[in-house]
């Protein structure tokens, strides 16, 4: 009997169906050699495809155009606009701050997050606290940022892991006072369960551990501004409780953002601590009333 032969399996790879996207070269002749933020747009006008930024506008948005995997997106564009900045920091802030407001439809970080929480060390004991409950930018002991509760317990249950803690002492499971815990007998927890660490012994290697996730306080009184610089462009980025209130080209104009209410914002302080606290970046500080 003649075997029978199945169809050949077809693979759809994005290369394969890949097309220079000819329609998009009119968006592509003001396009300037400068920081700042793009958008491809779609026949939507309320809701873009994506929004990127770059120090250099032109070069980045040309590699889009030359890349095959992102051939879905460049079929549906329509148009693709820009905003120049200042440098690098404020493309940063810039594109943050649209990508959470404009939700477009091909950017998967920056998303808006209404669960952010941290571990809170106020005592032996971490705990899972939250943004909209405390104000992180002002709160001491607080260490890691995360999307919500269970990404907070799972870094702790790894630091527990790699650093021999008790999972009892960290609040991450139940123990009877006195015993070791599980752990304890696969040498996988040092024994502060039992008396075999002391649990001042115990709270020193916690710190330790998570000493790199701390978050700093905002350390100014106040508003701050800081000074960025390119291509013939001067922004001040108006900045409050690691939130950015928006940018201006003279300090005289940063009078009215600096009067907006200002909370904690997760975008702005993973962006803002190397610049503000490693003397990188020119700061003015806003309360001194200059």
């Amino acid at each position: 009997m003649a075997r029978r032969q199945s169809a050949p399996r077809l693979e759809f790879e994005a290369a394969a169906i890949y097309e220079y996207p000819e329609h998009l070269r009119p968006s592509l002749e003001a396009l300037p050699s400068v920081p700042g933020v793009y958008v491809f747009h779609g026949e939507s006008e309320t809701l873009p495809l994506y929004i990127g930024k770059s120090v250099n506008l032109r070069s980045r948005v040309l590699s889009h155009l030359r890349t095959p995997n992102e051939a879905a997106m460049l079929r549906q564009s329509r148009r693709i606009s820009w905003t120049r900045t200042g440098g690098e920091v404020g493309a940063l802030l810039l594109e943050a701050k649209m990508i959470k407001e404009q939700q477009p439809l091909f950017n998967k970080r920056l998303r808006r997050n209404r669960q952010l929480c941290s571990l809170l060390l106020s005592d032996t004991q971490p705990q899972v606290v939250y943004a909209k409950e405390i104000d992180f930018a002002h709160q001491p002991g607080l260490y890691g940022l995360f999307a919500n509760r269970r990404a907070a317990l799972q870094a702790l249950q790894t630091i527990a892991d790699e650093h021999q803690l008790c999972y009892g002492l960290l609040g991450l499971e139940s123990v009877t006072r006195g015993r070791g815990c599980f752990r304890s007998a696969l040498k996988r927890c040092a024994g502060a369960c039992c008396g075999k660490e002391s649990a001042e012994a115990h709270h020193q290697r916690l710190l330790t551990a998570l000493a790199r996730l701390q978050l700093i306080c905002w350390p100014w009184q106040g508003a701050i501004a800081l000074k960025e610089s390119t291509h013939e462009l001067t922004e001040y980025h108006i900045i409050h409780n690691w939130l950015w209130l928006g940018s201006v080209t003279t300090l005289s104009a940063a009078d009215d953002l600096r009067r907006l209410p200002a909370g904690f914002d997760h975008d702005g302080y993973k962006i803002l601590c190397k610049p503000l606290l490693t003397g990188q970046a020119e700061i003015i500080d806003l309360a001194d009333g200059r």
